[in-house]
């Protein structure tokens, strides 16, 4: 690598679609290497990305209402659940939109909505590559580009049908705009910014916020203009951004509610209740944030409760997670990895969760949770390098001048980082490995430019050159304690590390014991024996490899049948502990099962035909007690179900009138109502207090009961390895009403 990379002239932008030059050839100014680099870096992440993606399946919640999305365009700008638009998801549907889109170009199948979230992992690994560049030279850009491709999270996370991916690309395509805006001080790149963080949280809420804080300050210290001048540009910035964050929720709220569907995550049909309270505040109770009066769906829930006996027992809510996913109130939703798990999905019914939980962030590590062994090993490889990389950025540049690009760009990443470590340790993360794609990026910007400035003050004669073998003896300790920690699985890999980092270690030492590195300000040296140099190159190539193999072993673990699925965007073994991997997995009813491939299981198709031929003209085919009784129709159908209680169960939607209007008008004919293991649903144990409570109530006591026998019970099955039928456990499971006006 040559030492002057991080005073390389500025070059166009490799993405730049006016380039005029064969697509493998390096943009003039770069070393002949950088294209072809990159693009096999690229082609190695979109493997590992794309492994197995016609073994896709879906993801049980979000795949149906893409399906419905396609139904309809009102149902892809409210980000509607069902086909008649009765409600929305429980977050905001940007993230969605290009798997709806992919759908209604390609087809509704379960590869077309994986292949939008490996496009925007590819996308994601060469702005990444631009945008360290730009402050940080070539060598770094590539670097920092390998370095994210072969964490193990980042493979997990492009695998994933879920709101990180869009949001990890948008976020570093702000990154990109800011960093630019800072080098040129041009109010257009800033604005830039402010439209990537706006349709960030499009993807993800308000968690996209998160990093204001650095953006702002990249611009505020380096900008080449006057102070005044730098807040005025902050300032329209900050307007812009804020607009474009809250279009889609001023869209929703001036819309008439009798116009547009229910807003899931919420009591009052707001959209502003659910993404403040529900997305937000619950998140984090432990620090004392309060979403009682927002209108949540899970402050409600965490309130006192009418039981059966008049009695108000309080449920405390076990908030699920950083800023935009689904509260842990809520049953665990599948993957929707890329390929096929080993086993069903284990139930999770919503009132146990609840009961069982607490709120805060001190359930899943509290904070500590990012050094634990559910999150290091999936995503801190780089811990140790990144640490030390920004404290010597830091520390090395801080008498150069303000508008210093190398400083700025440790300065946005080191903030970047800390914000999110500080986020997600206070709040409640659960297992959703796959928020962490935010923080794998900023380790491996941090890691790449500090390679490269460690790697020239090593061929320098200054006591700085102690950095790069304390970075490489702390990264290499570190790898191998995690290694360690997983004994069952490579166990290799630690005695590879150990002796990589060993003889990256000697090379180095050999090369400044024989006086072999470059004098200052003569990189290069062309007078020096061919065999130092050899020698020299040999102990940065084993540095590279030692903080490589590690992570890369993990990450390429997704091709592999055993560890070929990644589960809430954590790929290689399981964080399980072995006593609760032994507890038996509770069974997932056949109403569901069908969920992750779109197709219907024979009781499943029975009960299809038997609601199509007695239809007789109602709206909704049928009503579901939950969104998992209603999903694997929607899926396979498109037909209009109607879904009732949202995600958790507990949204007013629909209310006991509206349900006893929609029954008395012909809309609604029958209900499917289903126990407490399906996913989804709320328990039957006793009344909850919610509107879907009182209409199952209500039907079991108003309604008919459908015998089983009429849509055809009885067809046998080996699936559940017992000697009962499908048939047999899916009329278990599920009871058919069917409700006739009562006036």
């Amino acid at each position: 690598m040559a030492t002057d990379t991080l005073t390389e002239p500025r070059t166009p932008d490799p993405l730049s679609p006016h380039l005029r030059r064969a697509p493998w050839k390096s943009p003039d100014g770069q070393p002949g290497y950088a294209r072809p680099v990159l693009l096999g870096i690229a082609g190695v992440a979109a493997v590992l990305f794309a492994w197995r993606i016609n073994h896709s399946q879906y993801h049980g919640f979000y795949a149906g209402a893409v399906r419905s999305m396609t139904e309809s365009w009102k149902a892809f700008f409210f980000g509607s659940f069902d086909p008649a638009n009765t409600i929305t998801l429980d977050k905001l549907p940007g993230f969605l939109w290009p798997q709806a889109l992919a759908a209604r170009l390609l087809g509704f199948h379960p590869w077309v909505l994986t292949l939008p979230q490996v496009a925007e992992g590819v996308l994601t690994v060469l702005v990444l590559f631009r945008t360290v560049r730009r402050w940080a030279g070539v060598d770094a850009g590539l670097l920092a580009a390998a370095a994210f491709s072969l964490t193990p999270v980042t493979v997990g996370l492009f695998r994933t049908s879920v709101e990180d991916p869009a949001f990890t690309l948008l976020l570093v395509l702000a990154a990109d705009a800011a960093q630019r805006a800072a080098l040129s001080a041009r109010l257009r790149s800033l604005l830039l910014c402010a439209v990537w963080l706006g349709l960030a949280f499009q993807a993800k809420m308000l968690e996209a916020w998160t990093v204001l804080p650095a953006l702002a300050a990249v611009y505020l210290l380096a900008a080449p203009v006057s102070l005044w001048r730098r807040l005025g540009h902050l300032v329209l910035a900050g307007l812009l951004a804020l607009a474009v964050s809250v279009s889609w929720m001023a869209v929703v709220t001036a819309v008439p509610a009798g116009h547009r569907p229910f807003v899931d995550g919420s009591t009052d049909n707001s959209a502003i209740s659910m993404v403040v309270g529900y997305n937000f505040l619950n998140r984090f109770s432990a620090v004392g944030l309060n979403a009682a009066d927002t209108g949540s769906v899970v402050a409600v829930r965490g309130g006192p409760r009418p039981s059966a006996t008049g009695t108000s027992p309080t449920a405390s809510p076990s908030s699920a997670a950083g800023t935009g996913s689904a509260p842990a109130t809520a049953p665990a939703r599948p993957a929707g990895t890329t390929s096929a798990p080993a086993t069903a999905p284990t139930a999770t019914p919503t009132g146990a969760t609840a009961a069982a939980g607490t709120s805060g962030g001190s359930q899943d590590g509290g904070w500590t949770k990012m050094f634990g062994r559910q999150f290091a090993p999936q995503t801190g490889w780089f811990y140790p390098w990144a640490a030390l990389a920004l404290l010597c950025g830091l520390l090395w540049r801080r008498r150069e001048p303000r508008t210093d690009a190398l400083r700025s760009g440790m300065v946005l990443w080191g903030t970047w980082l800390g914000l999110f470590f500080l986020v997600f340790s206070a709040g409640s993360v659960g297992r959703h490995s796959y928020y962490m794609g935010v923080v794998a990026v900023a380790l491996a910007a941090l890691s790449g430019a500090g390679a490269v400035l460690m790697w020239r003050e090593f061929r320098s004669e200054s006591r700085r050159a102690w950095a790069l073998p304390a970075a490489i003896t702390g990264t290499v300790l570190w790898h191998v304690f995690l290694a360690t920690r997983f004994p069952d699985f490579l166990p290799w890999l630690a005695t590879t590390v150990l002796s990589l980092g060993g003889l990256a270690l000697g090379l180095l030492g050999l090369a400044r014991l024989g006086e072999v590195a470059d004098q200052p300000g003569q990189p290069g040296h062309p007078d020096r024996p061919a065999g130092h140099r050899l020698v020299l190159a040999g102990g940065l190539a084993a540095a590279i490899a030692a903080g490589l193999v590690a992570p890369g072993a993990w990450a390429s673990s997704v091709l592999t049948a055993k560890h070929g699925g990644s589960s809430m965007g954590a790929v290689g073994p399981s964080d399980t502990p072995p006593a609760a991997a032994e507890q038996p997995r509770r069974r997932v009813d056949s109403s569901t099962s069908g969920n992750s491939t779109g197709r219907l299981t024979a009781s499943q198709q029975a009960l299809l035909g038997y609601l199509r031929a007695h239809r007789n003209g109602s709206a909704y085919l049928f009503a579901a007690s939950s969104w998992g009784g209603a999903s694997p129709f929607i899926l396979a159908t498109g037909e209009k179900v109607l879904p009732m209680g949202g995600f958790t169960g507990l949204a007013p939607s629909p209310t006991m009138p509206e349900f006893r209007r929609l029954v008395d008008t012909g809309a609604v004919r029958y209900v499917l109502l289903g126990n407490s293991l399906t996913p989804g649903s709320a328990p039957t144990g006793g009344p909850d207090g919610s509107a879907a409570s009182q209409i199952r109530s209500w039907v079991r006591s108003s309604c008919a009961e459908v015998p089983a026998g009429e849509y055809g019970v009885g067809a046998p099955s080996t699936a559940l390895g017992d000697s009962r039928t499908l048939d047999d456990d899916f009329a278990t499971q599920q009871r058919l009403y069917a409700c006739a006006p009562t006036r």
